[in-house]
């Protein structure tokens, strides 16, 4: 497996794929990678004759300069997966590769990056589609694959990549959970031992929406049910449930007729310690 450390590496790895007319999967990630990264690779592996990967914790997309210093790095132990994995390429680069000095271009859907998650994490939808954008640019790969617990983010690289003419596929893999329901994240890694024991109530919670989520069920009383299972777990800080259009991500209301796309995000543990976790699920009559 090549490791490429700048932009200019990873163009010419990519070049000499284009070259013997090889097709190129991508897996944009930020490291501390696990079972559902590898999950990315594997759909990546099977689709295409290569696979590039990148490992770059992007600083814009943190709204909290301790979130960002306290994101796991394990580059070492990240490397030796990716190979594991079959991928051919990772660029791993310094910020200043990515945002060069003098950098002042963002890139940001409006409409949906001001929705639901978004207002939970004001700037956040900015930051990824910025990054993903230079990296989509950077590689310049057929499809890229992400995964699809984070409902609305892929939403928003799916549009930006159809507004901006991206020449690829924006591909979802489905969330790989842990055998207690968890969905995996990085950011379990810094979940203190009894904060990762509470945490599948965000699975729980979301099975329990879709348990009395019968055709003619008012969505209100499907978010209600879900508000009502995370609060039964103390260590679970509600942050953000929105019940939503599929396609237009629009807040879901009255009868249960049609899919919904459901999105919860919770905090567990205190001050500059608690984690961010969100989950998601889509159901339908």
């Amino acid at each position: 497996m090549q490791i490429a450390r700048t932009v200019s590496d990873i163009r010419s790895e990519v070049a000499h794929y284009r070259a013997a007319g090889e097709s190129v999967g991508l897996v944009t990630t930020m490291g501390a990678l696990h079972e559902g990264h590898m999950a990315l690779i594997a759909a990546a592996r099977a689709a295409h004759d290569r696979v590039v990967a990148t490992i770059f914790v992007n600083p814009t997309q943190f709204g909290e300069a301790a979130d960002l210093e306290a994101y796991p790095r394990t580059e070492a132990r990240d490397i030796a997966m990716l190979e594991e994995a079959g991928a051919d390429a990772v660029l791993i680069p310094e910020a200043s590769e990515i945002y060069p000095e003098g950098d002042e271009t963002i890139v940001e859907t409006t409409r949906l990056a001001d929705m639901h998650h978004g207002r939970t994490r004001p700037g956040h939808f900015r930051g990824v589609t910025t990054v993903v954008a230079r990296l989509f640019n950077i590689v310049g790969p057929d499809a890229a694959y992400f995964g699809e617990k984070d409902y609305q983010q892929i939403a928003v690289i799916r549009r930006m990549a159809r507004d901006l003419h991206f020449p690829l596929e924006v591909r979802g893999v489905p969330t790989v959970r842990a055998e207690d329901g968890l969905a995996l994240s990085s950011r379990n890694a810094r979940l203190s031992p009894e904060d990762r024991a509470a945490a599948p109530v965000l699975k729980r919670a979301l099975d329990a929406g879709r348990a009395v989520a019968l055709p003619g069920t008012r969505i209100e009383d499907i978010a209600q049910t879900i508000r009502e299972t995370v609060a039964e777990e103390p260590r679970a800080r509600l942050e953000g449930l929105d019940l939503v259009d599929p396609m237009t991500f629009l807040p879901a209301t009255g009868p249960f007729e049609t899919p919904v796309g459901i999105m919860i995000s919770a905090r567990f543990g205190r001050g500059d310690d608690a984690v961010l976790l969100i989950d998601q699920m889509e159901i339908a009559p």
